[in-house]
């Protein structure tokens, strides 16, 4: 039997900017970032064109958005990508110098602008996993694997990293980010050489705290400095800090935290050991030591507090999306200072309009948690809608029609997320961390059947000696510096307004180390704790007389 042939018809229609703004688009994304805002920032940064060209500058910034959104092809092509779906337009192919001219023409002002217009909060504070009680939690990190080409004028801007190997290969900036720990969005973020630590980084986004947040950061923000200008900011701290410091006891709670200032800062230290169990039957723990604003042991129980820190770790997620997901890993394209710059601005700006549909998309299912939205899912189609040319402008009338980014993102939305564990491990083998050889986390993932978190307790304080605290230590171990300093406190807390001697303080302890005493009762009134009234004679200042 003969075959028949069928010849059928699909008709599409698309809406874009007239003329030579055609191209400048960026599919659906182009909602997020519209042609009034990337026009108004134009004329901010005095960057618009001053005669219509074939370039116009608004289709220069959508150029350079599309470049982070393709790293993978070089610029021709990326031009190919946004012309793809304008058939019929009678659109001029420009060369790749023209496009080079371009970027240069519009320098890094435009993006680095955009980007702060559409930086901030993402989420609604009713959408699940973005609040603590009336806290929106936020988090400090820095990224330091951002690779750019290895050029005479990067290397010196950058540099190179030194370890055990050499230098490294390529030169890295430090990428400094405030992200909203529930969508993974971006607050604000800084960047530059390797060589200025993330502390001097971090003061320089203090300004975007506010009252509303309540601030998560790693053991690296815990310089008393630090954590005094962050509290003046108005917004709450949850901070871990190095094991090595060992605050002194102002007064202890009944939940076994206690209180403690910090320069000027009072604290609450929440002292814990997690343990999990691994669905192998393995047994692994980890001492943390967190310090918080949140005083009140009745309204923040210190294991909620400890439960809470472990959101810290979503702007970890945030990171590896910018640099395996979005750029696989791949080196920087621009090799001056200032294109370099342009080019972060532009990944930047891209990456908070694709958190911010995926946000809209999870949104509009009620209960749903921005964690399971699949940034792989959203950033796919987030491509084909700009080959597409699809979506570029918003329905004129309201529809129940989804995006194509939204039903993406629902259709593979993940899972709940699991408790599980996994060795911190770089694959690199030319890595400048070295693996530990006594390394007792799993190295494969492996999931937690129990957890469990121990406060340590602290002794109450402010009571008067007792026999035995008073009684000779020669049987027992000597006490640590963090046991003599509270003890110190703990005698002066009986009589608070009279000076004491240190030969005094000794005899009163049982301190066999004169000389030693005497150094560190001079090191305590340098820190703030006591106050040298005369040779060898304290007191204690006014901030650490308390009492349970």
């Amino acid at each position: 039997m003969p075959g028949q042939s069928v010849t059928s018809t699909l008709t599409r229609t698309i809406t874009v900017a007239e003329g030579v703004f055609a191209p400048g688009h960026l599919g659906e994304l182009t909602q997020y970032v519209p042609f009034e805002l990337v026009d108004d920032v134009l004329d901010q940064t005095r960057t618009a064109h001053k005669r219509l060209r074939r370039l116009p500058s608004r289709v220069g910034v959508y150029f350079l958005l599309a470049l982070a959104l393709f790293p993978s092809v070089g610029y021709a092509r990326v031009w190919d990508r946004l012309v793809a779906g304008l058939h019929g337009l009678q659109l001029h192919r420009p060369s790749e110098k023209a496009l080079r001219d371009l970027r240069r023409r519009l320098g890094p002002a435009p993006l680095k602008t955009l980007f702060e217009v559409l930086a901030g909060p993402l989420a609604q504070p009713s959408t699940p996993g973005v609040c603590y009680r009336r806290w929106r939690t936020v988090a400090f990190d820095g990224c330091g694997s951002l690779k750019a080409p290895d050029h005479p004028r990067l290397r010196a801007l950058l540099g190179k990293i030194r370890h055990h190997w050499g230098l490294a290969g390529y030169p890295a900036l430090r990428l400094m980010a405030l992200c909203e720990t529930g969508t993974r969005g971006l607050l604000g973020a800084v960047f530059g050489p390797t060589s200025t630590g993330e502390t001097a980084y971090a003061s320089q986004l203090l300004p975007l705290l506010s009252a509303k947040m309540l601030l998560l950061a790693d053991r690296g923000f815990d310089a008393d400095g630090f954590l005094n200008s962050a509290a003046n900011t108005g917004a709450q701290l949850l901070v871990r800090l190095n094991p090595r410091r060992r605050p002194a006891v102002l007064a202890t709670l009944p939940d076994g935290s206690f209180l403690t200032r910090l320069g000027p800062l009072k604290l609450r230290i929440i002292e814990a050991r997690i343990t999990v169990t691994t669905s192998d039957g393995r047994q692994i723990g980890d001492h943390y030591r967190l310090a918080t604003t949140l005083l009140d042991h009745r309204a923040d129980p210190a294991d909620t507090l400890v439960r809470l820190y472990h959101e810290r770790w979503e702007v970890e997620s945030a990171f590896y999306s910018l640099r395996h997901t979005l750029l696989t890993g791949r080196v920087l394209r621009s090799c001056d200072p200032s294109g370099l710059e342009q080019e972060i601005w532009a990944l930047l700006t891209l990456y908070q309009a694709l958190r911010s549909a995926m946000v809209d998309a999870v949104e509009s299912v009620t209960g749903a948690d921005p964690d399971r939205a699949s940034f792989t899912a959203a950033l796919q189609a987030a491509r084909d809608q700009v080959i597409t040319a699809a979506g570029v402008l918003p329905p004129a009338e309201p529809t129940d029609q989804h995006s194509a980014i939204t039903d993406a993102v629902l259709a593979a939305l993940l899972p709940a997320r699991r408790l599980r564990i996994s060795a911190r491990t770089v694959k690199c083998p030319m890595s400048r961390y070295p693996a530990k050889p006594t390394e007792t986390w799993p190295l494969t993932s492996q999931n937690i059947t129990q957890l469990t978190i121990d406060v340590h307790p602290r002794p109450a304080l402010g009571a008067p000696l007792s026999a035995e605290q008073k009684a000779p230590r020669e049987q027992t171990p000597s006490p640590t510096r963090s046991d003599c300093k509270n003890r110190t406190l703990q005698l002066l807390r009986t009589d608070p307004y009279r000076p004491w001697q240190a030969r005094e303080i000794a005899q009163e302890l049982q301190y066999t180390h004169f000389r030693s005493l005497c150094a560190q009762l001079s090191r305590w009134a340098k820190d703030g704790l006591l106050h040298k009234v005369a040779r060898g004679t304290y007191t204690l200042t006014p901030a650490w007389i308390h009492s349970d």
